[in-house]
């Protein structure tokens, strides 16, 4: 067991990591909720702010890995971390080339494998609304955010 649970540890480390954008060592509200999101659950605003005041105990706002891990550590199970790596596991079915970023060709050619063809103003709305950054391509915390959020969200885009 004990074993396991440091197997958890590393992988939410792992986790943290990813969606520490800036790397200074601590999760803004946004990026726990990117976070949270990443791993299946879907707290709304007012939650994730009741949550980042129950879980920073230092109160600097935001939180830090110690603090993530003294908040889930209780809770911590195995489904968490496998719903990460299903994602993963997803978001890799669509990088074709394994350079950890999504293409707009790559998109268009999954969706076509799963047999929903995309148009071209269609795929273009995708890709706005799931590149976050504006670099042209889709991150795995990119994926993660935008499958956090519900089917009819991202498909219901309309140009502002």
């Amino acid at each position: 067991m004990a074993h396991l649970l440091s197997d958890q540890v590393k992988q939410l480390k792992d986790i943290f990591s990813r969606f520490d954008m800036n790397s200074d060592g601590s999760l803004t509200q946004l990026e726990l909720a990117a976070l949270l999101r990443s791993i299946g659950l879907k707290p709304q605003g007012d939650q994730i702010h009741s949550l980042l005041s129950n879980i920073d105990s230092n109160g600097n706002g935001s939180v830090e890995f110690e603090e993530l891990l003294n908040a889930i550590l209780p809770d911590l199970n195995e489904e968490v971390l496998i719903n990460h790596d299903q994602l993963m596991e997803v978001f890799r079915s669509f990088d074709k080339d394994g350079n950890g970023y999504i293409t707009a060709a790559e998109l268009a050619g999954q969706m076509a494998k799963m047999g929903q063809p995309l148009s071209y103003k269609e795929l273009t709305e995708m890709m706005r609304e799931a590149d976050a950054n504006g670099d042209g391509v889709i991150s795995f915390n990119e994926f993660t955010t935008i499958l956090g959020k519900s089917a009819s969200d991202f498909f219901g885009v309309t140009a502002a």
